[in-house]
């Protein structure tokens, strides 16, 4: 049992790797596997689930990959396609992520307020203490700058935007990731 769940974790892994491959984030010279696989350390400190885990490293390649939910119920089952699939958002591929930025962030927010799945915010806790830290390491060395590269360029949005996730998150709040999710949030925008 423990084996095919190594397993499992092994073959998400390499999922998201390959989807991923030659991305680079946003404004660095860093492969974009970095955070995912970022995120899926984050979830291992909440938890030992295995199709959370395996739903960590894969949050962003419904959104950012060609991969479609189809080949994640094929290759990881319904339960790991439904966590991908709560964390990940819907950009209008008709208008700038720039112009939908406000609306994605909005709807992103209400469906994890009104979500019970304490493992939906495990993930979403670890993909963005994930960010607050880019987001940290970044602004210790360009300050006001960083708010260039994103979509959003205005650092009160991207504040409101990260302070109503504390909010939304809020269930874990005994949790070391929180601490430093609200921890950097303060350093960051404060």
């Amino acid at each position: 049992m423990i084996k095919s769940q190594e397993n499992k974790l092994s073959k998400a892994i390499n999922f998201a790797i390959s989807a991923h491959e030659g991305a680079m984030r946003k404004g660095r010279k860093i492969p974009y596997i970095i955070h995912p696989l970022e995120v899926l350390c984050i979830a291992a400190t909440m938890t030992s689930d295995t199709d959370v885990l395996c739903a960590s490293v894969l949050h962003d390649v419904l959104e950012d990959t060609d991969a479609t939910a189809q080949d994640i119920k094929e290759n990881f089952g319904q339960k790991i396609l439904d966590l991908v699939a709560a964390e990940s958002e819907y950009k209008a591929k008709d208008k700038p992520a720039c112009e939908t930025w406000k609306q994605r962030k909005t709807e992103a927010l209400r469906k994890l307020m009104l979500s019970d799945d304490k493992n939906i915010k495990i993930i979403a806790l670890a993909d963005k203490l994930s960010n607050m830290r880019s987001l940290y390491c970044d602004y210790q060395t360009e300050g006001e700058n960083i708010w260039l590269k994103f979509n959003q360029r205005q650092k009160s949005e991207q504040k409101w935007y990260y302070d109503s996730m504390a909010s939304a998150l809020k269930e874990l709040k005994d949790t070391l990731a929180y601490k430093e999710y609200t921890k950097l949030l303060k350093q960051v925008f404060d």
